[in-house]
């Protein structure tokens, strides 16, 4: 066989079978065509059926829905139709009783205006019937209506004023003697919870020596040691035949402090020279200048006021080694501001602004050696510099009634100062000046016209005076005490306050014959 028929033999066995092969796939594809035109429509027709029963199903809800609805609003309008006939029923059964009311107001009315005619005619019959007693009085008394009328106003005057008179006394005679008794109450209270420790300081210090020899050695030769000693600390030491001891004596107390801590760490020490005195000098003012702050910073403490300006600590400190009548003035200070606050607490006053001004009321006396003023100026001057409250500065300022006070606080701060300060055993005085005061006390109480005699008693806390009656009367015994006490507060200087008590007797004589 030829090469060309068995190419042509493979053409045709090729394309035969590709015939039979392209046939069979085309009527296996027309048969899945059909069955998935099948499923379709079987798909579709489900979908179809499913949609029309939800649409039935929903349709039925909402007409339920729609029914509830309907129901629920026919009961809400039927129980609304209920409560306005009710509403209508009670409106109707009210007209109906103010009708009722206003034709019982309208008999009433006619019955009062009957009534009002009727009183009208029985008060002109009266009036005419006074009338006529009047001038029936008029003409037996012989004085008219007017005249008698003035008397009685006049007699009625009288009474009352009499009875008001009376009143008065007695609501003001009431009023001072419970005002007293409070008073006394709230002074009693205050010092009983206010316990502070007194002494008296001198205005001296004696340094206690082991033998009479270091008085030589604190003299030094030719009297070096002890003018390099007064040199250095401002003071005088006296140096006499008192057994083992020497005296400091200043007119500054820190100056006699840094003198007496000075000399006691020299004698400890055993070395006395001058180079020495002065290293010794100046560590003593280091440990006063410490004692000061502390002392400060210990009445702070024990006051509750804190929030001072570092220097008016300084300053409180400072008042440790200042003495007034032998009171230390620090421990015044503590002891006016604890009085201050308490009798503050009992009044429902500003219980810390008295404290706080009781405890600075005297800080000027820490700088009144070194400024010129008073101790109450100095003392204002300087809580206004270190901004204090302008209440604290005026009750500084008005505790010895340099100013009026216009605070409550102001005056517990001068009662409570004048407490500490008359408190038996707070203050002393030489008996020099104790006997000066107690003489001018007399002399001011003689100088008065009426006076007979005066005493002054109570180691001059007292003056009593005895007058003549027959040139004294009551009232004028009164005016007598009221114008010593400002001869006694203008001319003269104490502690604490002086009770002026003026004494009137009566006598009758008679004789039996």
């Amino acid at each position: 066989m030829s090469p060309v028929v068995s190419i042509l033999i493979s053409l045709a066995t090729l394309i035969i079978g590709a015939l039979l092969g392209f046939t069979y796939r085309k009527n296996v594809s027309e048969a899945k065509i059909g069955r998935s035109e099948e499923y379709a429509k079987e798909l579709l027709e489900d979908a179809t059926r499913k949609a029309e029963e939800k649409k039935k199903e929903t349709i039925l809800a909402a007409k339920e829905e729609v029914l509830r609805l309907k129901t629920d609003l026919d009961k809400e309008i039927h129980d609304r139709r209920a409560e306005q006939q009710r509403n209508e029923r009670r409106v109707a059964q009210r007209e109906e009783t103010l009708d009722k009311k206003l034709d019982n107001l309208e008999k009433r009315e006619e019955r009062m205006n009957q009534k009002s005619e009727e009183i009208q005619l029985r008060l002109n019959e009266a009036t005419e019937l006074r009338d006529k007693q009047a001038g029936e009085l008029e003409r037996v008394a012989g004085i008219t209506a007017d005249e008698a009328t003035q008397i009685i106003i006049s007699r009625v005057q009288k009474e009352a004023y009499h009875d008001a008179a009376a009143t008065v006394r007695e609501i003001e005679q009431k009023a001072k003697d419970e005002g007293d008794k409070k008073a006394r109450n709230i002074i009693a209270l205050a010092i009983q919870r206010c316990a502070s420790d007194h002494v008296a300081e001198t205005t001296v210090s004696v340094i206690n020596l082991q033998n009479d020899d270091m008085k030589g050695r604190i003299i030094g030769r030719e009297g070096r040691n002890i003018r390099a000693l007064e040199a250095a600390t401002g003071v005088d030491l006296i140096i006499d035949d008192t057994p083992e001891a020497i005296i400091v004596s200043a007119f500054d107390p820190i100056r006699r402090e840094i003198a007496k801590i000075a000399i006691e760490k020299l004698l400890a020490d055993g070395r006395i020279h001058p180079a020495r005195i002065e290293e010794m000098v100046d560590k003593a003012k280091k440990e006063v200048d410490n004692q000061i702050k502390e002392a400060g910073e210990q009445a702070i403490f024990e006051t509750g006021q804190h929030s001072l300006h570092p220097e008016l600590v300084r300053l409180l400190g400072r008042l440790k080694y200042r003495t007034s009548y032998g009171q230390n003035v620090l421990k015044h200070s503590i002891e006016v501001s604890h009085l201050a606050g308490l009798m503050a607490s009992e009044l429902e006053a500003d219980v810390q602004l008295a404290k706080r001004a009781g405890l600075l009321h005297d800080i000027g006396k820490a700088v009144d050696h070194d400024q010129e003023g008073t101790h109450v100026s100095l003392g204002g001057e300087l809580a206004r510099k270190y901004r204090e409250n302008p209440g604290v500065v005026h009750a500084i300022l008005a505790h010895h009634n340099d100013v009026e006070p216009q605070t409550v606080e102001a005056v517990l701060v001068q009662a409570a100062d004048a407490i500490s300060a008359a408190r038996p055993g707070a203050r002393r005085e030489s008996l020099e000046n104790y006997i000066k005061r107690l003489t001018k006390l007399e002399e001011i109480a003689n100088s008065f016209t009426g006076v007979e005699k005066c005493f002054a008693i109570q180691s001059g806390r007292e003056v009593r005076i005895m007058v003549k009656p027959e040139d004294i009367n009551d009232e004028g015994a009164k005016v007598m005490a009221k114008e010593i006490a400002k001869r006694i507060e203008k001319e003269m200087e104490y502690p604490g306050q002086i009770r002026v008590n003026v004494i009137r007797e009566t006598r009758s004589v008679e004789y039996a014959k």
